[in-house]
C-alpha cells in the first residue's frame, strides 16, 4: 500500500507538474511585465520631472521677463504707505526793494523799544515798525483794537493784486455798485452806471481816492460776489498768522464790530502788499488818470493826498507807500511806508487823530524822531 500509495503520489505529483510550470510561468509573466511597468513608469517620473524641470525655468523666465517689463512705479509700494518728507512750498521771490525785509508777518519789541510821550504826536495810537528787522521801533498803544477804516483797501488791493491776471480786462458798473457807496456815505472815484472801465482803474480808484465804488466793483470782479472776496480777505489774514486778533466783514472798511485789527496788524498788512509789486506800485502813485469812457472821455485824475501832503515834509527819509482812513469810532488813520536816508525801511501806523491833517503831522513827528 505504502508503495503504491508512494507511486500515486509520485505519479499525482508527476501527473501535477505541468500544470505547476504552467504556473510559474504565468507568474514569471507577471513578474516581467511588473517589471516593465517598473521601469517604463521610472522613465515616465524621470521625463515628467524634466519637464517640469523645464517649465519651471521657463516661468522663471517668463516670470523675471514680466517683472522686467513692468514700470518701476508699478513695483513700488502703494503710495499711501510710503512716508514722504512733505515739500516745501516755494517762497515767492522777492523784488530787490524789499529783499532785506524780515521774514514773516510778527513784530519783536526789544529793550530798545521806545514809547511815544512826544506832545507832537496827538494820534492816540501810534507804531513805527523797523521792517528789515522786524522790531518794533516805537509805540503808544498799539495793541488796541480799532476799527481800520478804508486802511482795509490795502488787504482788498493785495487779495486782487494775487489773483488779476489782466489789468486791461473790463468791468461794467452796476447799480448796486453805485448804491452801496452812496448808501454808505463812502467816498468814490466817480465812476457811472453801465460805465465800462479797466481793472486797472478800479486798482488805482480803490487806493488814491479812496473810492467805494472802484473797490466794490474790484470784488465783484475778483471774486464774483463781495461776500465771497471778504472770505479771501478773511483767508489772506489767516495765511499771514493774523486772525487772531484781525477780521474783517467788508473790503472798503465801513464800520462794523466784527471789522476790527490792531495797529501791529495793519503794519504787517502792509507789508504785505510792499511786498507785492502790483500793490506796492498803487499804494506808490500820487496820481492817476483812469481811462477814457463814453461817460469820461477824458478820464478821471485822482490823487494819493497823503503822500502829496507827506513829501516836501521833513521824514529822515521818504514816505513811498500809504492809504488813509477815517470813521467816527477811530478818527483819522493812517498806514505808511518809508525808507530813511540811510536805506532802513520803515512802516508807520497810527489812529485816532482829529483832522487828516494831523495825523499827517504825527507820522511826521514819528519820523523825524525815530529814524535814523
Amino acid at each position: 500500500m505504502g508503495n503504491k500509495h508512494y507511486r500515486n503520489f509520485d505519479n499525482y505529483y508527476v501527473g501535477r507538474k505541468p500544470k505547476r510550470r504552467r504556473r510559474r510561468r504565468n507568474y514569471g509573466l507577471v513578474i516581467a511585465a511588473a517589471a516593465s511597468a517598473v521601469v517604463l513608469l521610472g522613465i515616465l517620473i524621470f521625463v515628467l520631472v524634466k519637464t517640469i524641470g523645464h517649465s519651471d525655468d521657463e516661468s522663471v523666465d517668463v516670470a523675471s521677463s514680466i517683472e522686467e517689463s513692468i514700470p518701476e512705479e508699478t513695483a513700488e509700494e502703494p503710495k499711501e504707505e510710503v512716508q514722504e518728507e512733505p515739500e516745501e512750498e516755494e517762497k515767492p521771490q522777492l523784488s530787490p526793494e524789499v529783499a532785506s525785509f524780515n521774514p514773516g508777518y510778527e513784530v519783536s519789541y526789544v529793550d530798545g523799544t521806545k514809547e511815544i510821550v512826544s506832545e507832537d504826536v496827538i494820534s492816540e495810537n501810534a507804531l513805527l515798525i523797523d521792517v528789515d528787522t522786524g522790531e518794533v521801533v516805537a509805540k503808544k498803544a498799539s495793541d488796541t483794537r480799532i476799527s481800520p477804516a478804508s486802511m482795509t483797501k490795502i488787504m482788498t488791493i493785495l487779495v486782487a493784486a494775487e489773483h488779476v491776471t489782466d489789468l486791461d480786462d473790463t468791468f461794467t458798473i452796476t447799480r448796486d455798485v453805485t448804491d452801496y457807496s452812496f448808501s454808505n456815505d463812502c467816498s468814490i472815484v466817480g465812476f457811472d452806471v453801465d460805465e465800462v472801465v479797466t481793472v486797472r482803474d478800479l486798482m488805482y480808484g480803490t487806493i488814491l481816492p479812496s473810492g467805494a465804488d472802484a473797490g466794490i466793483a474790484l470784488a465783484q470782479y475778483v471774486a464774483g460776489s463781495h461776500e465771497a472776496f471778504v472770505d479771501m480777505m478773511n483767508d489772506k489774514l489767516k495765511e499771514l498768522g493774523l486772525s487772531d486778533t484781525a477780521h474783517f466783514t467788508n473790503c472798503v472798511g465801513i464800520y462794523d464790530e466784527d471789522h476790527y485789527c490792531t495797529l501791529t496788524d495793519m503794519a504787517m498788512i502792509l507789508k504785505a502788499a510792499v511786498e507785492n509789486d502790483l500793490a506796492r506800485e498803487i499804494l506808490s502813485a500820487h496820481t492817476y488818470t483812469t481811462s477814457a469812457t463814453e461817460q469820461h472821455p477824458e478820464g478821471i485824475t485822482i490823487s494819493n493826498w497823503f503822500l502829496r501832503r507827506i513829501e516836501d515834509k521833513e521824514t529822515n527819509g521818504e514816505v513811498l507807500c500809504a492809504k488813509t482812513g477815517f470813521v467816527n469810532q477811530s478818527g483819522c488813520c493812517a498806514a505808511s511806508y518809508s525808507v530813511s536816508n540811510s536805506g532802513g525801511h520803515y512802516i508807520c501806523v497810527s489812529a485816532n487823530a482829529w483832522s487828516s491833517w494831523r495825523c499827517i503831522y504825527d507820522q511826521v513827528a514819528i519820523y523825524e524822531q525815530y529814524l535814523s
